[in-house]
């Protein structure tokens, strides 16, 4: 049973339209410019009748070349409207999608990272490029060339009625025919489009999901499977589109046929009028002119029709995302001038399910109490899944916590401006993610206010300028996608500078170590040293050997707090993290 095609959704189509209000004058501009063609459209017609029977056929040569200029003329203008028009309108479009385009993208980096963590990227992708695209085909190919080829129908049929009535009915005659064929094929193509928009994206998402974890597929051996899996996920693809294709390979051979039967009703009626004196030449050969002007309209207004319908469906998608309410609430007024780091923690329960299912949460944290003072080093150690990670999300305000407290110099996280708490708060990460681009955007991320001598000097103060000096190009070296020609460990110390040359009030470092060698690891220690008096530092780690020398080392276990204190304190106690200490150094 096939799925019936979507209606025309009115409330949707005038959200669309609202964004042509900043472009109010280029809209009517080219509204205006629709009109005029329309009209200027069946003037050709009527004029070459009037060559054949007023010129051609009383041998009138004078007249007829003046005839023919004035016709050449009107091709000249109807050419340069159109092209002004289709120019227009497709700017126009641009218009609107780079505008809509804009507020997408700035709207989806506001989201919180639970949204991420569920939502694939590829799908993101395309509802940013590809479905904004097809609502910019909504003014360039859709509203705009729907509107002038109604009116150019509207027009042709009433001056047809106008010259010669019985010679525009047996024109019309097989109209009814291509209506009922037009509104099957516009119902077909429009559930083949939106099928094909389906498929798009699930292409996005496998593809960009498979491409970023292309070194998982090639260790474990999954090509085939994986290949299999992209096969039918592209086979499904094709076949949409052949539906399409199948419409059209239909429609317009249908089409030209009726046209076809159009012109033999008229050239069968049509003579013999002109033989017995009620219809001139001239009026054949002007309604064979309408003929095509009558059927070419009717043949695009179905496909027109589905690029504006599919335009909508695109628009419905980006609408869905624009609507989403996923952003991080960023109604603190404070600014973080000053800040000195201090850190509290009270009572803290988080989840990073919401709960909204009427089920209690999964609590990543369960009842944490923490006091970090201003400029001390505190180390955060357990097993994996412990919460460690998730202290430092809650503190930046990636993830927000459900219950509890947390304190920054005293005031709560959420009384700061997002972007000030942020901005005092460096992160380093174990997973490293660098931008397309130099070695220096990637350390400031393209702020002008840090330059390049404070780079420099960053960079020597983890002891990362040497080996950024033997690249290529120094600190003007091209990375490429996600660091591709940098080592793991090379890319661990740019990160390092990165939060370095920010100089925040607060450093974390989340497992920062772990993916580098010893002698990069010892570069960083000796700079962590330098960097983190006066600081107030949160080192996470699996290496005991990398917190010995923390003011205090923090050990959570299953979202608990369990133990803290000094290094050779917690050995004494005999507890968890002796345990930990023996399971690495015995």
């Amino acid at each position: 049973m096939s799925r019936p095609a979507r209606p025309f959704d009115q409330g949707l189509f005038r959200r669309v339209l609202a964004f042509t209000r900043p472009h109010r004058t280029l809209f009517l501009v080219t509204f205006g410019l629709t009109v005029l063609l329309s009209g200027i459209a069946v003037l050709r017609p009527l004029l070459m009748g009037d060559m054949i029977d007023k010129y051609a056929l009383t041998g009138d040569a004078a007249g007829l070349l003046r005839m023919a200029l004035i016709v050449l003329g009107l091709l000249v203008a109807e050419t340069l409207l159109t092209f002004h028009q289709a120019f227009w309108t497709s700017w126009l479009g641009q218009a609107v999608s780079f505008q809509l385009r804009t507020r997408l993208f700035d709207h989806v980096l506001a989201f919180k990272l639970r949204f991420f963590d569920r939502t694939p990227i590829g799908t993101l992708v395309t509802r940013v490029i590809s479905d904004i695209e097809t609502i910019e085909d909504i003014f360039s190919q859709g509203l705009l060339s729907i509107l002038g080829d109604l009116l150019k129908l509207v027009v042709v049929v009433v001056v047809m009625f106008a010259v010669n009535w019985k010679l525009a009915l047996l024109s019309m005659a097989p109209v009814p025919l291509l209506l009922w064929g037009t509104r099957i094929f516009k119902d077909s193509i429009q559930r083949s489009f939106e099928d094909v928009r389906t498929h798009v994206a699930r292409l996005n998402a496998f593809v960009q999901e498979h491409i970023q974890g292309m070194a998982i597929v090639q260790s474990f051996g999954r090509e085939a499977q994986e290949m299999r899996k992209f096969q039918a996920i592209n086979r499904e693809h094709r076949a949409a589109h052949i539906r399409s294709v199948m419409a059209y390979s239909i429609f317009f051979p249908f089409v030209e046929v009726l046209a076809a039967l159009s012109l033999a009703f008229l050239v069968w009626w049509g003579v013999k009028d002109a033989l017995a004196g009620t219809a001139s030449f001239g009026d054949i050969v002007a309604y064979i002119l309408f003929i095509n002007m009558l059927y070419r309209p009717i043949r695009q207004l179905a496909d027109r029709f589905n690029v504006l319908q599919m335009g909508l469906v695109g628009s419905e998608r980006v609408f869905r995302l624009l609507d989403t309410e996923e952003v991080i609430a960023d109604n603190g007024t404070r600014a973080a001038r000053g800040v000195r780091g201090h850190i509290q923690v009270r009572d803290l329960w988080f989840a990073y399910g919401d709960g909204r299912d009427g089920h209690e949460p999964d609590w990543v944290l369960k009842g944490i109490d923490l006091d970090i003072p201003a400029g001390t080093t505190v180390a955060l150690v357990g097993a994996t899944g412990s919460g460690k990670s998730s202290v430092i999300n809650v503190l930046s305000r990636a993830y927000e916590h459900q219950r509890g407290q947390v304190l920054l110099d005293g005031v709560p996280v959420q009384d700061y401006r997002l972007a000030d708490l942020r901005r005092c708060i460096s992160v380093v990460l174990q997973d490293v993610f660098l931008f397309s681009g130099t070695v220096h955007d990637n350390i400031t991320l393209h702020d002008p206010a840090i330059t390049r001598a404070q780079v420099e000097d960053a960079a020597r103060e983890v002891g990362a300028d040497a080996f950024i000096r033997r690249l290529p190009r120094g600190y003007d070296t091209d990375v490429r996608e996600r660091g591709g020609i940098l080592s793991t460990g090379q890319r661990q110390l740019l990160a390092f500078i990165r939060a370095m040359v920010h100089r925040p009030a607060v450093l974390v470092l989340d497992e920062a170590t772990s993916s580098v060698d010893s002698a990069s690891e010892q570069l960083i220690q000796e700079a962590t040293e330098r960097i983190t008096k006066g600081r107030t530092s949160i080192v996470i780690a699996h290496r005991l050997s990398t917190v010995q020398n923390a003011d205090r080392i923090v050990v959570m276990d299953k979202g608990r707090i369990i133990e803290q204190g000094g290094h050779q304190e917690l050995l004494a106690l005999r507890g968890a993290y002796r345990r930990l200490y023996d399971l690495q150094f015995r």
